[in-house]
């Protein structure tokens, strides 16, 4: 039976505008009915893999997402001196292996239909590949792509995150971890920001008004954001390498407790960390503690920090009554009461898929 590490965040964010909708305005969802400021999945993940846990912590085993596989394929032949029609003919070639490809445009090496996830491994053997078909070598088209394609490398946010190969789904990996939206634990609306600019150059004689206007929104709150990990796909997803998958846990844990969107950042400055994150560990099956937060805390509360930690420990314990123990073991940090560390968690839930040593 797989075991599940569950993380549950709860995160203050000042006035900002991380996450934005199609008309630039903060996202938003209704939950119980009541309106609440929403980060997506998607733009926390991304988030989590620009972090430098896992940049740097987890260099050489992060994937890469791009439809330009051919344009760098292309560029790593010139480097070593392939002529640039025949690079551009071996890269095309074994662009094809992961996607469709766009048409040229403008000249240059065309572009893959959708995001691929490459690993280091296959960026690796995509490259010896294109080194072989420039050189003249004949490979058979039904060959290229068990030449490249892994159904299971060192790719850790590939493991964790999943990836889908439209053309090839017997190499699709399937998500390890899943992340939730994060919403605000009562209710939040947009507001709006009315600013303007100065004409540094202007003259007094000239017409006072600024010199240009306009509008944003931003919103404020505290988030509440889950996410759980299949330890035993994400052991699979890397070929058994138990070591590593600890590692990418822990890079997990600190990256959840301190990334955070970027959008408009230099207008917000918006820095926040967790303050307070809950991780379990246990074999049944997963639930989240959303559920607490369905009636919004009321804003009338001296601290929407401590009382959306109250309504989320509440929530966890009603629940073990109700269905028995959901975790066999949890570890806190609560910035609040002073509790826990960081590092302390981050080592605990990598513990999960820690290798066990061999005189055990």
């Amino acid at each position: 039976m797989s075991v599940f590490v569950q993380f549950h965040l709860l995160t203050p964010y000042p006035p900002s505008n991380p996450n934005r909708d199609d008309q630039g305005r903060p996202k938003a969802a209704m939950v119980g009915g009541h309106p609440r400021l929403r980060l997506s999945s998607q733009s926390i993940k991304r988030a989590v893999r620009e972090t430098a846990f896992f940049l740097n912590d987890l260099a050489g085993h992060r994937g890469t997402r791009t439809k330009r596989i051919a344009e760098e394929i292309e560029k790593h032949l010139i480097g070593r001196e392939v002529g640039a029609e025949t690079a551009r003919k071996a890269a095309t070639e074994v662009a094809k292996v992961f996607s469709k490809l766009e048409g040229e445009k403008s000249g240059k090496p065309p572009l893959t239909t959708t995001l691929a996830f490459v690993s280091p491994e296959e960026w690796r053997l995509a490259h010896e590949l294109a080194a072989k078909l420039a050189a003249g070598e004949s490979v058979d088209e039904k060959a290229l792509k068990a030449r490249v394609l892994r159904h299971a490398d060192g790719a850790v946010d590939i493991a964790m995150f999943g990836r889908m190969l439209a053309e090839d789904p017997d190499f699709n990996r399937e998500a390890a971890v899943q992340v939730s939206h994060a919403i605000t634990t009562h209710r939040a609306l947009v507001e709006d920001d009315w600013y303007s600019a100065v004409d540094d150059l202007k003259t007094r004689e000239e017409d006072s008004g600024a010199g240009h206007l306009g509008e944003t929104g931003f919103g404020s709150g505290v988030y509440y954001l889950y996410a759980c990990v299949n330890t035993d796909l994400l052991v699979e997803n890397l070929g058994g390498d138990r070591a590593l998958a600890a590692r990418g846990i822990e890079a997990l844990a600190r990256a959840l407790a301190t990334a955070t969107p970027r959008g408009k950042q230099n207008s917000f400055a918006h820095h926040p960390l967790a303050h307070y994150i809950r991780v379990e560990q246990g074999s049944r099956q997963p639930r989240d503690l959303s559920g607490a937060f369905f009636a919004p805390v009321p804003m009338t509360a001296n601290d929407l920090i401590r009382a959306s930690v109250a309504r989320l420990e509440e929530m966890a314990e009603r629940i073990d009554r109700a269905y028995g123990a959901m975790a066999e073991a949890s570890d806190v940090m609560n910035l609040a009461e002073g509790v826990g560390t960081l590092d302390a968690v981050a080592a605990f839930a990598a513990a999960a898929v820690a290798p066990v040593p061999a005189d055990a």
